[in-house]
């Protein structure tokens, strides 16, 4: 059987065998509906508000201020939608930036039909947003300043503490999607400032479809589904059981031992960018080289198309991606490439490689070794290559 490895843990994580045992019994002996007044109900409401908990210690938030969610994309909008529409006698004016992910920048772009003004800052040549640039952009009509926590494709830390003091000065609501920093960075929610916070279960090893958002106490946001009274009226819809059980295991799990599990993907991460750049020329880092998440690997191979790269690396079982998964239909550069400054030509050779809990050292050199040998067969079947050599 061919040799599988699996590469692209900021797309989904496996679920680890733990969670998947704590969720079994929400789907048969335990199935009541939480809102049920019954023995069978409070079963699940208590599981519900166990797994809340899990939440907000994991965050330094109160149980009170954590929402069940479909997942990060659902929190977000929910975020952006819920926080306009609910101070729109503050204000109507959005800070974001333009390496978001597709479901902020999309519901931002909703919001500026229906009349809002949204500011999109800049990122440097790392991916990082200039805290001037974020001060000027400040006006009395501003309601949210909305910033990614960590990239999701290039892994980006940004200086989360720093905004949320920026915000807190200025009094103004501070979100972040933290979809892709949750489980790899230990976060404070009052020690940053953070107001709202997105999160969702399938990146830490817990199940997909579900997720949650931290709402602080005193933050004025309107509901984005109505209809019942479940979580506490800001969230309608029967309570997702067994992936809120899962999730709150997941996180708890993936906090009691954080600082073992981040060196031990810095080490690989490391070595999997020395072994790449020491084995192949012409390759660029993408995002930050130390401010990153702890497994995220982002390159861009000069004269290759990033597809090509994926598909070739699949027939070798190796599973990577180009950069988010919910674009990897698209055949456009990634826009978070393309606001650090690289030309199309350049960002469409992108590979995402992103290491979890389930990867082994020995799998590195393997992943090289393959690499090596794709792009040097898709180079010998570039125009742009050749044109290089003959002006080299």
């Amino acid at each position: 059987m061919k040799k599988y490895i699996y590469m692209d843990n900021a797309a989904t994580t496996q679920v680890k065998k733990e969670v998947l045992e704590e969720m079994l019994p929400y789907f048969t002996e335990k199935y009541g509906n939480p809102s049920s007044v019954y023995s069978l109900g409070s079963q699940s409401r208590r599981a519900v508000e166990d797994a809340r908990e899990k939440i907000a210690n994991a965050i330094g938030a109160e149980k009170r201020e954590i929402f069940f969610t479909g997942g990060g994309s659902e929190a977000d909008n929910w975020v952006v939608k819920g926080v306009a529409y609910g101070n729109l006698k503050k204000g109507n004016h959005i800070i974001t930036t333009k390496v978001e992910h597709h479901a902020l920048l999309h519901t931002c772009e909703y919001l500026e039909k229906k009349g809002f003004d949204v500011t999109y800052l800049d990122v440097d040549e790392y991916g990082l947003i200039d805290l001037e640039q974020l001060k000027k952009a400040i006006t009395d009509k501003t309601i949210l300043i909305s910033i990614m926590f960590a990239n999701n494709e290039i892994g980006t830390i940004q200086p989360i503490k720093e905004i949320g003091a920026i915000a807190k000065e200025n009094k103004i609501f501070f979100h972040t999607d933290a979809v892709q920093a949750i489980g790899n960075i230990k976060i404070d929610v009052n020690e940053l400032n953070i107001d709202l916070l997105s999160m969702s279960a399938h990146k830490f090893y817990g199940p997909k479809g579900v997720g949650a958002l931290f709402i602080r106490q005193g933050v004025k946001i309107d509901p984005l589904i109505a209809g019942g009274a479940q979580e506490r009226n800001r969230r309608a819809g029967t309570e997702n059981v067994p992936s809120i059980v899962g999730m709150g295991k997941a996180i708890e799990m993936v906090y009691e031992n954080l600082d073992e599990h981040n060196n031990r993907l810095i080490k690989m991460r490391d070595s999997l960018i020395e072994k790449i750049k020491s084995n192949i020329d012409h390759v660029r880092l993408n995002g930050h080289p130390t401010k990153r998440l702890p497994g995220n690997v982002n390159m861009c191979f000069q004269f290759i198309e990033g597809e090509s790269l994926l598909l070739s690396l699949d027939l070798e079982g190796i599973a990577g991606s180009s950069g988010s998964a919910c674009t990897s239909g698209s055949l456009d550069p990634s826009h978070v490439l393309l606001a650090i400054g690289l030309p199309h030509e350049i960002a469409h050779g992108s590979l995402r490689l992103t290491l979890g809990d389930f990867n082994e050292e020995d799998e590195l050199d393997y992943v090289v070794e393959k690499l090596v040998k794709i792009v040097a067969r898709l180079r010998s079947m570039s125009p742009l290559y050749e044109k290089f050599k003959e002006a080299n």
